[in-house]
Formats: C-alpha cells, sequence, structure tokens
C-alpha cells in the first residue's frame, strides 16, 4: 500500500489499520504524524496493556489503533469509522467480514479499505474470497457471507489435515447428505444438541427497547414473541426472522441487537451441546456434553485464529481465555462471534 494514501486516511479518521509488520508501520505513523496519538495491539502484548490501549482508543484519547486481527471479535468502539486492512489477501473470509463489523457501529458512517497485492499475483481464491465481501457489502449479509464461504473452502478432509473441499461439483445438498452418511457411522464425532429452554446464559444483560423504537414497529409484543419462537424451532428460522425485521424496519438499533444475540447465543449452544455459559473473571466457561474428538475437530477447522487459541477443552467443560474483563455487553458479542464460528463449520455434527 502507498504510504502516503496510508498517511491520509490515518489523518483523518478515528482508525483501525490491521497490519501484519506493525512496527514499520507503527514508526512511518509516528514520524508522518507526529501529532496524532496512536497505540498498538497484537496478541504478544501484555493483557493490561493492551485493555489500556483499547480504552483510550474508546474514548478518543488514541485515533489509530495499529493492530493484528486479535480485534476482529468482541470489539465495540462505537467513534471508530474507518479500518484500513493491508495484505487482506492473507485473510479468511469470515475474518474480513468479522473485521469490516468493526466499524460504522453507531449513528457514524463506517468505511473499510482492503488493500492488496497485484491482482496478477493472486490465487483464485483469494480472487474469490475478495469478490464476495465486496458483493455481500448490505446489512443482514452474514448468512450468506458464511455459505459462500462454505462454498469457496468446502469441508474437505474433515478427519485429516486438509481443509479444501470440492463441495460446487457435486452441489451442497448432495455434498451434506454424503457428509451426514459417512459422519452418521461414526459414534465418537457425533454432537449431542439439548433442548433451547435447558441452556442458561449467565450474562447480566436484560436490553430494554426505547419507546421511540416500539412505537415504530406494528406491534412488538407479538414481535419479541416471534422472534422467541424462531430460537426455539431451529437457527435457521431465527435468521430468516433477523432478514424480515431488517427487511421491514431496516438496521435494528443496539438494544434490539442485544437481544437478537441473546436469542442466537442460546440456539447456538443448544446445538452444540453447552447448557451453561457463563463468566468468570477473564474466563468464559461453557458446561457441554461434547466429546474430546469432537471439540478437536472443530477447533482444528474454526476460521478464526482469535477465537481457536482462546479455547481449551478440560472434562465436561470448554474454556476461553481472553486477554482483558469484557463488559457483559461486549462478552456477549464476543461469545455470538465464537459459538458463530463453532457452528458454521460443524453444520454435519450438528445433525445428530
Amino acid at each position: 500500500m502507498h504510504f502516503g494514501l496510508l498517511k491520509y486516511l490515518c489523518s483523518k479518521h478515528v482508525s483501525f489499520l490491521i497490519q501484519t509488520a506493525i512496527d514499520d508501520v507503527l514508526q512511518f505513523l509516528k514520524d508522518s504524524l507526529p501529532d496524532v496519538p496512536m497505540a498498538i495491539a497484537h496478541g504478544k502484548k501484555v493483557s493490561k496493556n493492551i485493555q489500556l490501549a483499547m480504552e483510550k482508543f474508546s474514548c478518543g484519547e488514541i485515533k489509530i489503533l495499529v493492530c493484528t486481527h486479535i480485534i476482529e471479535s468482541g470489539i465495540d468502539i462505537p467513534n471508530a469509522n474507518t479500518m484500513i486492512v493491508q495484505y487482506a489477501e492473507l485473510f479468511g473470509l469470515a475474518q474480513l467480514y468479522q473485521l469490516r463489523g468493526r466499524v460504522g457501529r453507531s449513528g457514524r458512517e463506517g468505511f473499510t479499505y482492503l488493500f492488496y497485492t497485484d491482482k496478477s499475483l493472486l490465487s483464485r481464491i483469494a480472487m474469490d474470497r475478495l469478490g464476495a465481501i465486496e458483493e455481500h457489502s448490505d446489512l443482514g449479509q452474514g448468512f450468506h457471507v458464511a455459505e459462500k464461504d462454505m462454498g469457496i473452502r468446502g469441508f474437505g478432509s474433515m478427519f485429516g489435515e486438509q481443509q479444501s473441499g470440492d463441495v460446487a461439483n457435486v452441489g451442497i445438498d448432495l455434498f451434506f447428505d454424503m457428509l451426514f452418511d459417512s459422519l452418521s457411522k461414526v459414534d465418537h464425532f457425533r454432537l449431542k444438541p439439548i433442548p433451547y429452554k435447558d441452556v442458561q446464559l449467565d450474562i447480566n444483560i436484560s436490553p430494554h427497547l426505547s419507546s421511540e423504537y416500539i412505537s415504530y414497529l406494528e406491534n412488538p409484543v407479538e414481535l419479541l414473541n416471534e422472534a422467541a419462537k424462531a430460537a426455539e424451532q431451529d437457527i435457521w428460522n431465527l435468521m430468516q426472522f433477523t432478514e424480515d425485521l431488517r427487511q421491514q424496519y431496516g438496521k435494528e438499533p443496539r438494544d434490539m441487537e442485544l437481544l437478537l444475540k441473546k436469542l442466537y447465543v442460546r440456539r447456538m449452544a443448544a446445538d452444540l451441546g453447552i447448557s451453561r455459559i457463563y463468566p468468570s473473571g477473564k474466563m468464559i466457561i461453557m458446561k457441554t456434553n461434547m466429546n474430546r474428538k469432537v471439540f478437536r475437530l472443530m477447533e482444528e477447522t474454526m476460521a478464526s485464529e482469535t477465537h481457536r487459541n482462546s479455547l481449551s477443552f478440560t472434562g465436561k467443560e470448554i474454556k476461553a481465555e481472553l486477554l482483558v474483563n469484557l463488559p457483559d455487553t461486549l462478552l456477549l458479542n464476543w461469545l455470538f462471534h465464537c459459538l458463530a464460528d463453532c457452528y458454521a463449520i460443524m453444520p454435519a455434527l450438528v445433525r445428530y
């Protein structure tokens, strides 16, 4: 990326800069923009330093945060309206989608700039990923992005190291039928869902919809009942409800988003065999009936390195170790993205 353009973008906005060679870029920006406060965040820094940097960035003391993809989920900075991703071809489609969602989270319009090397040097898969993230730029496109990502990567040899599939050649429906048939013969890799009503989510969040939004809805009580019923049925009904809601009323306000995410977290947890989720310091504990083989298979094929590296399995618990203590709203957001990562890549196991 041209450093002059980088300097211009970073000088005009409150920006995330997603970068691999952090030290080089940070030094360039400090030399070029000496009066603009900036900081760095990556997995090798001490968690207290990361938390301090995020707090300063959130309240506006820092204008530029140079970081790795560590911020792809669980981060909510309303005043950040610009993200610059360098070498975007190195990121997965799910990662790019989650990174893009870190900006434009308030009333301010968000901008994400993806920079990549010369097109002639890109692989077909990298071109497909960048094309997909450009195509699905509207609200409520998460399901379509996940579906596209599935088609690009496939599921490949799920029980080995190779993770490239051949979905397009056989068709998605036939592919899953073949996959389900094979997995049905492997008891050790079965996942046992639990009833939705049995999932206990111990996060103290009780969203209250504003009177303005309630008056905007035709029948708010019925709408909320429909959302709860959709979540109790299955993930597809809940996704369809969300799509219909956004088509009729536009992007939901923050409190409605939190309410929906609570439903999604409980629904995904039920399908993954997770009966209780609760925080303990910087840890998130998830009690599950999952066995170690299923966990390892799920962990190895997760798209997000951040989620994958944070998880561990002990007995009947999945533990997620976070870098910092998150407030309940950000904790819910982190859970939503982490479980979505688990759920989206293991549809075959959810069936049993």
